[in-house]
């Protein structure tokens, strides 16, 4: 472990990890009273409606949004280390434009499919013109441009900020609501405009930090000029689109799976669950954060990245089987004292879940290797074969066993997912030499 920190890298993504892991920390404790305040304000099956309101317009924007944050890592980051700045407006300025395009098509989508989802999900009148106001809220959830632009410009500090911001008004509003007795109203009013100003915060981080370092008419949308200047952009975004759609499927969809399969209360049981598998899988996905832009700055056709990613798959591994075990112990009186008694069925949920922390702890290196390799198509295949198993997975299981199955078909999914997508990480090490490297070009400001 010595031999480890000596390398800059390592020590850059464990900085940079420590910045999110502190804003994350805030996150998670005070999402957790925001979710006690609307587990004890409103009965298990209001509850449940909120939980599927919500994971209803995650779900639609994970669905159509681009993994733009990604784009302007893997083109933006070697333009800045090469200073050419022209390059790096044409990033986010294309960056921008799908935001847009693809935020306009979500909110129509998601807005058109309510009336007709409505009653599966459980809405009667009143919950579903909420559920529609919920929507207007789908363009901030699908735009990562600017997490995009505060990663390529390492200012993970700012990020980690945002990330405190968000979950504090959203604690304040839930608490509000529980104790003025607002009811189901006031708690969806609550999260809407936490949601609301948690993104817009975003927006001017990303404003500010491109003034400072005095790049200028970036935020200007641009598609098809910008894209010409990039080459391989639409590859690219529409690759890593397509994986994250289908990511969408077995992650943010599952909760209302769930729900449509075993009813709003089973909904409600399944995200507690959720969010403690969330909460304990945020070493990995800080990692995963800080690891992207970093290996974006190596050369791939070298051992370094590769070796970078093994170091940090087992540091985070450690860290999975640390928490796991801290969980065991304090998950059943935590969600007594946070929840109530009568979500305690939850605890036998995370216990099943327990070990796919550690498998997709494991596994978090895998994405950003291949994405460093040029192989995000070799990604998305893996995506498609271990998402559709769990979608299968989770319908049968749930019939069979109800929402303990559930939990068993999460595990399932992780598991492949993580060894499908070591396949092709291991065959594009094997032939890293030859793998293309773009080396940062120098250019005229």
């Amino acid at each position: 472990m010595k031999h480890w920190f000596s390398d800059g890298a390592f020590r850059t993504i464990i900085r940079n990890s420590a910045y999110l892991g502190s804003g994350n920390v805030a996150s998670a404790l005070l999402g957790l009273l925001a979710l006690s305040c609307a587990g004890k304000g409103m009965s298990p099956e209001m509850f449940g409606v909120l939980v599927v309101i919500q994971s209803y317009t995650k779900a639609i924007s994970d669905f159509i949004k681009f993994q733009t944050w990604q784009f302007v890592v893997q083109f933006g980051t070697p333009a800045l280390a090469g200073q050419n700045i022209q390059r790096f407006r044409d990033v986010i300025a294309f960056s921008f434009g799908l935001d847009i395009a693809s935020g306009a098509v979500a909110v129509l989508g998601g807005m058109l499919l309510l009336p007709l989802l409505s009653h599966a999900l459980g809405l009667d009148a009143k919950s579903f013109w909420l559920a529609m106001l919920y929507c207007t809220l789908i363009p901030s959830m699908t735009s990562s441009t600017p997490t995009g632009i505060l990663r390529a410009v390492d200012r993970f500090d700012l990020i980690a900020i945002q990330q405190a911001v968000k979950p504090f008004l959203l604690a304040v509003g839930s608490v509000i609501a529980y104790f003025g007795n607002l009811g189901f109203a006031g708690f969806v009013i609550a999260w809407y405009a936490s949601n609301l100003i948690g993104g817009t915060l975003f927006w001017w981080f990303a404003a500010r930090e491109l003034r400072r370092r005095n790049i200028h008419n970036a935020l200007r949308p641009s598609l098809f000029a910008a894209a010409r200047q990039i080459g391989g952009a639409w590859n690219f975004v529409w690759t890593t689109n397509l994986a994250h759609t289908i990511w969408a499927a077995r992650n943010s969809c599952s909760t209302v799976l769930v729900g449509i399969i075993l009813g709003p209360a089973a909904a409600g049981l399944f995200k507690i669950a959720m969010t403690f598998f969330d909460a304990t899988g945020t070493p990995a996905k800080l990692l995963e954060k800080s690891f992207y832009p970093e290996i974006m700055r190596l050369d791939p056709r070298t051992k370094r990245p590769w070796l970078l990613g093994l170091r940090s798959a087992m540091l985070a591994g450690g860290i999975g089987i640390l928490v796991a075990l801290v969980v065991v112990v304090v998950g059943k009186p935590l969600i007594s004292i946070v929840f109530g008694y009568k979500y305690l069925e939850a605890y036998d949920l995370i216990q099943v879940m327990l070990s796919a922390i550690v498998v997709s702890m494991l596994g978090f290196p895998q994405e950003s290797l291949l994405f460093m390799a040029g192989k995000q198509r070799a990604f998305l295949v893996a995506q498609t074969a271990a998402s559709a198993s769990y979608v299968v997975l989770l319908i049968v299981l749930s019939h069979a066993f109800g929402v303990l199955g559930a939990a068993f078909a999460y595990f399932g999914g992780q598991c492949l997912d993580v060894l499908l997508s070591l396949i092709p990480t291991l065959w594009a090490y094997r032939h890293r030499c030859l793998l293309q490297f773009s080396a940062p070009i120098e250019s005229n400001k």
